[in-house]
Parts: structure tokens; C-alpha cells; sequence
């Protein structure tokens, strides 16, 4: 044999060797989607050896690949002879790989990207494609304890820590957006702000643990009672805010009466003791004479005051003057 040949036989063995133990998945397709290469990459975490593999459908070996998409990726790979790519942001896997990697146990699936891209004849044709498996396991999931860590980042530094509910901060910038969208589309909202009645006597009384005892009772309160769209804070204190999209003054009354009577029943019990409370409330819908959100909350706080002096445990609307 030339030495020539000898060598490029060389080459040629020491390429199938780097292809077999890289360590990425490869694998060749025909256009009728058997497999032609199946590397050690893919035996290892398919349990499917080469031998197995060889001139098998690929939707045969693995059926839950969705078919559409996946046909849809390569037959562009083929017209176009241009590459084609996923990422696990889009689609966290194609092939169904367990996860074994100790550092992200908590993944149970390797997610992947991949990489497809023709491979051309002689002549110039695309008759088959190389599809690359590349394992992102680590960097997905530490993307997503980023994303988790951000996340709740996010809501400690919107939330009130005894109560759980939106801290002022947030509320007044959800009043803010909501007072700009009203500007545009005119869409009706109702502000509602209420306290405890007579909350320094209960911290007298009872304590301030009570007291907290009764703020958390009352937030919760609250909660059960609103809609996910509607926004609770706790404004300061024993004083509660509530921005009602897309509520006129009507029913805005309805909800506030619901929420009136339900704190009205509560008992918070306490040591030996069993604390019995109620709430004043005031409501302001927004209309053409609120002039800023500081004003629409001063009418809603005009509300609650009349509910203070008319004997407390009530509710109170105030209609913008022109």
C-alpha cells in the first residue's frame, strides 16, 4: 500500500477514534431519518448501542421527539444547506437523557443544545445531516438558581415582612400605573383604605405580639377576600390599601362590606385571651376630577376618616368635587 494511503487510513481512524470519545453526542441521519453515526456519547446515556442504532428511524429509537417540530428543523437543514440550532431556553431537551451529573442532581433531565447542520456529497447534495447533542446541564441550572435567587430577590423587596402583603413602596408604584393608564383608556378603578379600630388598645392591652397577631389575621383577611388582580399593601401600621382595577364605586362597596363583616367575625386568639376587632374603610373611585394618585388617595383617606367619626366599623365612599 502507498504511503500515502497508509496515511490518510491513519487519519482517518484517528478522526472516527476523536468523533467516537468526544465528549458531545454525534449523530448522522439519512434523509429518511435512520441513523448512519451513533457515537459512544450517545450509547453511554441512551443505553442504545451503534450496533442497535444502525439504519434505525430516529423516532423509533426515541418516539417522544416531537416529530412536527423536529422534521421541521431538519428539512430546512436539507433545502437551505444551511445549519440549525436549539437551546434548552426554547426546548430543555430533544433526547429524554437522565441526569447523572452530581454537581446539578437536583436536574432531572440533561438539558441540551443542539446544533444540526448538513453534511454535503462530492456532487454538491445534502443527503445527510450531523446533529450535535451538547450537555448545558450545569449552565441551565445555574441559570435557573439565578433566575430563582432574582426572583425572590424581587419580592423581598416588594413585601411587607409581617404581613406578606405589598410594602408602601411597591403599592404607591402600582397606584402610579394604574392613575397613568386611567389617563389613557379610562377604564374604572377604586382605591380602598382601612385600619383596625382602636389597634393602640389591643397593643395595650394584650401586647404587641398580640398585635401583630391581629395585623397578620387581618392581612390574611384580606387576601382571602381579594381577586389576583386586585393590589393589597399594607400601607403603615394598622393601615391597609387595596387598588381595585377594573372596579367601579359599586362594586368596589360590595367588596368592601365583604371585607368589613369578615373581619368583623374574626377571633384572634391569644395567650388565654380571644381578640375580637373591627376595621373603618374609605373608598375613592377614580375619575376625571382626581387630579394626582396622591390626591385619589387623600379622598380615599377623606373616606375613612368620615367612617372614624361617624362610629367606626363602616364604610365610607368620597366622590371627587369638580
Amino acid at each position: 500500500m502507498p504511503a500515502n494511503n497508509i496515511e490518510q487510513l491513519k487519519e482517518f481512524h484517528w478522526m472516527l477514534d476523536m468523533l467516537q470519545n468526544i465528549d458531545v453526542g454525534l449523530i448522522v441521519l439519512n434523509r429518511e431519518n435512520e441513523v448512519q453515526v451513533w457515537n459512544s456519547f450517545m450509547e453511554n446515556h441512551s443505553g442504545i448501542n451503534t450496533n442497535k442504532a444502525k439504519d434505525i428511524n430516529l423516532f423509533k429509537l426515541f418516539p417522544d421527539i416531537p416529530a412536527d417540530w423536529f422534521q421541521h428543523k431538519v428539512e430546512s437543514v436539507f433545502q437551505l444547506k444551511t445549519r440549525a440550532f436549539s437551546i434548552w431556553e426554547q426546548r430543555p431537551y430533544i433526547f429524554r437523557f437522565k441526569n447523572y451529573r452530581p454537581i446539578t442532581g437536583t436536574a432531572e433531565y440533561m438539558y441540551q443544545n443542539i446544533s444540526v447542520f448538513p453534511i454535503t456529497s462530492t456532487k454538491g447534495e445534502v443527503d445527510n445531516i450531523c446533529i450535535i447533542v451538547y450537555d448545558v446541564t450545569d449552565i441551565a441550572t445555574g441559570s435557573k438558581a439565578l433566575e430563582a435567587a432574582n426572583q425572590q430577590l424581587e419580592y423581598l423587596s416588594r413585601t411587607d415582612r409581617l404581613t406578606g402583603l405589598n410594602n408602601r413602596g411597591y403599592w404607591q408604584e402600582r397606584q402610579e400605573q394604574e392613575f397613568a393608564r386611567f389617563q389613557r383608556y379610562k377604564r374604572p378603578s377604586t382605591l380602598l383604605i382601612f385600619d383596625i379600630d382602636h389597634f393602640k388598645k389591643v397593643n395595650d392591652t394584650y401586647g404587641h405580639q398580640a398585635g401583630d397577631e391581629v395585623i397578620r389575621k387581618c392581612a390574611s383577611t384580606l387576601l382571602g377576600n381579594a381577586r389576583d388582580i386586585d393590589v393589597c399593601g399594607r400601607y403603615g401600621g394598622e393601615e391597609f390599601v387595596v387598588l381595585l382595577e377594573n372596579t367601579n364605586s359599586d362594586g368596589a362597596l360590595i367588596f368592601a362590606e365583604r371585607l368589613r363583616q369578615s373581619i368583623e367575625a374574626l377571633v384572634v386568639p391569644h395567650t388565654q385571651h380571644r381578640i375580637k376587632f373591627t376595621v373603618s374603610l374609605g373608598l375613592c373611585q377614580l375619575d376625571e376630577n382626581v387630579k394626582s394618585p396622591q390626591h385619589w388617595l387623600e379622598l380615599a383617606d377623606q373616606g375613612l376618616y368620615q367612617s372614624k367619626e361617624n362610629g367606626r366599623n363602616q364604610t365610607n365612599l368620597i366622590v371627587a368635587s369638580k
